[in-house]
Parts: structure tokens; sequence; C-alpha cells
């Protein structure tokens, strides 16, 4: 922070957790029910408010990306495209919107991520953490559920992905050594006591594979399992223009009518439903404190996420495929969309570093290209983002 010129005294730092969705793949964006846990790696943004009080600049450096980015929040920049600091105008632009005139106050911030990013929702913790230290340096006292909202609006109006509410409010809302069941439609969550802390840990294993999220076919899966609902309200008879989602749905509309759908439509419909009961029956597991059988409905998971929801490039399915595959794991998947990124697996506690090595030597002879960024990061849970 010494190039900006402020005082020590005045640095504060936000902490915004990677987060991992281990059951409740790919069905937020249809106001499904998901499951996420907090990591105790995290982005940490330290800040401090602009020197002088009547300058509305706000400026950032990053550890990971170079170059600095600087905007007055009386003129917030458009978006624009492969920019890191695309994050820090929209989290501005979104509070302003909301708060006006309150938001007067700028910010001088650094920020720094821990683990390599895809698939741990690294853009919407960089995002909470910038929301954060705004909000501090302008005394605005803001709740979760708002700070879910302004984070989405980063994402969905500003960066123009059309995703849901899952990363946000696993950010946000984690307990340490609890699952977070959230239910993207009505909005709520609770935390779901389980397991001890010391009968799994948390493999977050890299494939040293990008791509970033909009680019992808992300957008596209969205737009399928919408099609697929409407095309299943319709044929129930009840007639749905537009904005229909899977949510919206029943099971037995599905099982009814799921055979009338063109095939992709009917798959990403089948990973849909079968999700959602993976996702009951995995909230009943992790309460039992089953870990066993918990780690199995999210190998199953991973498996729909490639047959069903047809997501995953070959090196993450290769680390999928090498992860199930490995005495210690009891359960495996992508992280995320499944596009890019990290592969994660629930793991035996004393077994983590040699199933890393074990998968980091299988991972090389199948794709020698992309693991000469390979990287195996043993994590535990954490609570959500906060200050410090």
């Amino acid at each position: 922070m010494r190039a900006f010129h402020v005082s020590p005294a005045d640095v504060r730092v936000a902490v915004s957790p990677y987060r991992i969705c281990p059951l409740g793949a790919h069905v937020d964006h249809q106001l499904g029910v998901v499951t996420g846990l907090a990591l105790n790696q995290a982005v940490l943004l330290a800040f401090a408010p602009s020197p002088d009080s009547h300058r509305k600049e706000v400026a950032a450096l990053s550890k990971n990306y170079p170059g600095k980015v600087s905007f007055e929040l009386d003129s917030i920049p458009p978006f624009r495209p492969g920019d890191w600091g695309n994050y820090l105008r929209g989290a501005a632009l979104a509070l302003r919107d909301r708060f006006g005139k309150r938001l007067s106050r700028g910010m001088m911030a650094m920020v720094d991520g821990d683990l390599p990013i895809g698939g741990l929702s690294s853009s919407a913790a960089v995002g909470v953490a910038y929301l954060l230290g705004l909000e501090a340096v302008n005394g605005l006292s803001v709740s979760i559920a708002d700070n879910i909202h302004f984070d989405r609006t980063i994402e969905n109006v500003y960066i123009g992905l059309r995703n849901g509410i899952l990363d946000q409010s696993v950010i946000l809302a984690a307990e340490r050594d609890q699952l977070l069941s959230l239910d993207c439609q009505s909005e709520t969550w609770h935390s779901v006591h389980g397991p001890a802390a010391d009968s799994f840990q948390v493999l977050v294993v890299y494939s040293g594979f990008e791509q970033a999220l909009v680019s992808t076919g992300y957008n596209q899966r969205v737009a399928e399992c919408r099609e697929a609902a409407k095309q299943l309200l319709n044929a129930a008879g009840q007639r749905m223009a537009n904005g229909a989602v899977l949510r919206q749905v029943s099971e037995e509309t599905f099982v009814e009518h799921g055979s009338t759908l063109p095939a992709t439509l009917r798959k990403r419909a089948t990973h849909f439903f079968t999700e959602q009961a993976r996702v009951r029956d995995g909230a009943a597991a992790w309460a039992s404190a089953n870990v066993k059988q918990f780690g199995n409905l999210v190998v199953q998971s991973g498996k729909s996420s490639v047959e069903n929801y047809e997501c995953g490039s070959p090196p993450l399915i290769t680390l999928y495929e090498l992860l199930v595959g490995s005495p210690g794991v009891l359960g495996a998947r992508f992280s995320g969309a499944g596009f890019r990124g990290n592969c994660i697996a629930l793991v035996e506690h004393s077994r983590a570093e040699a199933i890393a090595v074990a998968v980091a030597e299988g991972y090389a002879r199948r794709h020698p290209t992309e693991a000469k960024n390979f990287s195996a990061c043993v994590c535990d849970t954490d609570d959500g983002a906060r200050l410090l």
C-alpha cells in the first residue's frame, strides 16, 4: 500500500474465500437447491480510504495482474474485455446505483489471490472483496443478502455472465465445518452440521487449462436449460413464452413429458432433476456424518456433469477420472462450470498429499502441456467473507 501514500493505521483487510459446490452443480441459474463450502484459501484485499477525503478516486494494484486500475466514482468506465479492473468498476457501479451520493469516498487497494483461477469462484470472491472495501470506507452498512445481489449485479449486468447466486451466497454466508444449503428460488439458506472437521480435507487440483467463462459454453447451457423448461411447461399445458426455468417444472411433469424433448435438452433437464435428488440425499448424509455416502453422491454428480450437462474440457475430465480412481478419495467432481480450471476432491485426512502426487503423475502422461502448470492444494473449510 506504500504506492498510494496512505497511513498504515488506515489500512484494513477483507478476506473473501474461494468456494466449492460439492452438490448442486449447474442448477443455481435454474433456481435449484445447491450446497457449498468456503475454503481457507481466499482473495485478500488490503484497502484504505483515499488520503484526500474530497477525492472520489478509486485505485487498485494487483499482485496477480499487471497495471493499475483507476477511476472516479462520478464517472465509472464501461466494461473492458480482458481487463482485471472490471470487477472493481462493477462493484463501484452496483453500489453507486443503490446508494448514490452516499458512495462519496474513494479507496486505495491492493488485491491478491492464493489459488489459480477457474472453478473456485475467484471472480465472485474478488467482487465481494471490493464490495466490502468500498462499503467500509464509505461507512455503508450492508446485509449479506444485499451483497449477494450486488455481486450478482457485477457479473450479470456489468460483466455479462448469466450465473445465479450460488457463488456469492457461499462466499458470504458459509460457516466453518458446516455445509451451506441454499435455495436459489427463495434466496434463503441454512447451515447443516455434519462430520467432524478431521474426517476429511478438500484437495483442489489445478488443471493448467484456462478460458474465460463468457467465452465457454456456459451461457449456452443456461439457454438450453431454459428452453427445456419452456418446452416441458408448454407440454403440460402451462404456456410459457420466455423466462422459464427448470425449478418451475415438477418432477412429475418431467417424468411424463421428458421423452418429448430433443436429446440435448433432455440431457440438461435430466441433470437438473437428478442433481436435485443428490442435493437432498447429500444433505441427509452430511447431517448424519456419513462422509462416504456424501462422497459417492459427489462422484455421481461429476458423472452427470460429463454425460448430461456435457461440460468439462478433456483435461478436467482426465483429472476427474484420476481422482475418482485414487484410493483415499471419498468424492470428486469439476469445480464450478467445469470448462476450465480446477477439480476438487473430498479426501481422507491423512492421504491428501499422496493422492496429489499420484494424480500429478497420471495427468502428466495424458496432458503433458497442461501439466506444466499443474498444482494441488490441500484445504480445510472456513467462514465466509469478512473484514479483519
